[in-house]
């Protein structure tokens, strides 16, 4: 298969894991209370983990091999100074939409880096793909849960509009197929950047949020996600 129709195949399919996220958490109901609102923090420390394991095991070893150590931390740092920026201004307008924005702040720049990395012939694309797609299902939930909460979309305008912007996807990464191939250097600038962005969301939003008082399994959603992407790794050639 061309490696083009590879990249818009796994950018949309990781992409579709956001309104696959949504769905399920239009329909999720459990009972008692506890465990419902057990398993939502759960679902929320699983997307943290795996976000820290494309972190840890795929996009700062591949992006690293381009630059030196200074460069290098310049580009992470920058990473993460912008996601603050967009947190503030996100503050000051007080939108209803932090979650969404922050799934779409982690996901353009991922799929452009996986459009990249196909045209680089990186073995780990597949392994990236896949870790794209575990976060993009608890932020998918967890953006539905916050749109439902303060607006007022119904439950298919929501996951429809969420499908809509799995589109994004494959449009940034043939993008990034096309334009980065020759240019390696941008790829893993482009890596460590999303890498320091992504972990300051950890940080900052998804690890806060997945503490519950008295409750202790919430954060094995966490060791969770980090394993599937570890044994990920692992069994890439």
């Amino acid at each position: 298969m061309h490696p083009l129709f590879l990249v818009i195949a796994s950018t949309l399919l990781a992409g579709l894991a956001m309104p696959i996220g949504a769905a399920f958490a239009s329909r999720e109901q459990f009972k008692p209370e506890w465990l419902e609102k057990e398993f939502r923090h759960g679902v929320m420390a699983f997307g943290g983990g795996a976000l820290l394991s494309a972190v840890a095991l795929v996009l700062v070893p591949e992006g690293i091999t381009r630059f030196k150590p200074w460069s290098a931390s310049l580009f992470f740092i920058a990473g993460g100074l912008s996601f603050m920026f967009v947190d503030i201004i996100l503050k000051k307008i007080d939108t209803a939409a932090s979650q969404l924005t922050a799934m779409l702040s982690d996901f353009i720049p991922e799929s452009i880096a996986l459009g990249a990395a196909f045209a680089t012939g990186k073995s780990s694309v597949f392994v990236l793909a896949g870790l794209i797609a575990l976060q993009n299902l608890p932020e998918g939930f967890n953006a539905y849960c916050e749109l439902k909460a303060s607006s007022s979309y119904s439950s298919r305008t929501i996951v429809l509009i969420f499908a809509v912007m799995a589109l994004l996807g494959p449009l940034v990464g043939v993008s990034g197929y096309l334009w980065l191939q020759d240019n390696p250097a941008i790829v893993a600038a482009i890596m460590l950047f999303a890498s320091g962005g992504i972990l300051y969301s950890i940080f900052q939003d998804i690890a806060p949020q997945a503490k519950l008082e008295t409750y202790w399994a919430p954060p094995m959603g966490a060791v969770l996600g980090f394993v599937l992407g570890m044994a990920g790794f692992m069994m890439t050639p």
